[in-house]
């Protein structure tokens, strides 16, 4: 069994590069272009890629606990994953849809023009895909420290 520490820091470590292989070598196309629809085409693309996207996070940090003997128990790892699929699904949904602050965009988006990042958004067409990497990335952070948390050990 390890340090809560080692094991937040470790499950980050494979959460991030799960998040790097899911997000770009295993999203099917044709999920990664309809994610961000509106209506059920959208949301059951962007649920295909979440799960996909999820499984790769799950196998990664199966791996390297069973490798590692973290001792992370399977509770902590299904809330933490719950965690990052959810917050993924939330910005994935958000696809297309950054230069917009209509009142119909999802809320990131509008949350994103409302603290003041409209600018950058109309300026940079990049700025979406910061924004939403910054979200994702943050997040598998908060993740980790669940995974890790205190609680019973396996």
């Amino acid at each position: 069994m390890s340090h809560p520490a080692i094991q937040a820091a470790v499950a980050y470590a494979a959460l991030t590069a799960a998040h790097e292989v899911g997000d770009y070598l295993i999203q099917a196309d044709k999920d990664a272009a309809a994610k961000g629809h509106p209506g059920p085409a959208g949301a059951a693309a962007c649920g295909r890629h979440v799960a996909s996207y999820t499984a790769t996070q799950a196998a990664a940090l199966w791996a390297v606990n069973r490798y590692l003997r973290l001792g992370i128990s399977p509770a902590r790892a299904a809330a933490g994953l719950a965690l990052s699929a959810a917050t993924h699904y939330a910005a994935d949904r958000c696809a297309g849809h950054w230069s917009s602050d209509s009142p119909d965009e999802p809320l990131l988006v509008r949350a994103a023009h409302k603290v003041g990042k409209g600018g950058w958004l109309n300026a940079d067409h990049r700025a979406g895909a910061f924004i939403d990497q910054a979200w994702h990335k943050g997040w598998i952070f908060v993740a980790a420290a669940v995974i890790a948390g205190p609680g019973r050990r396996a």
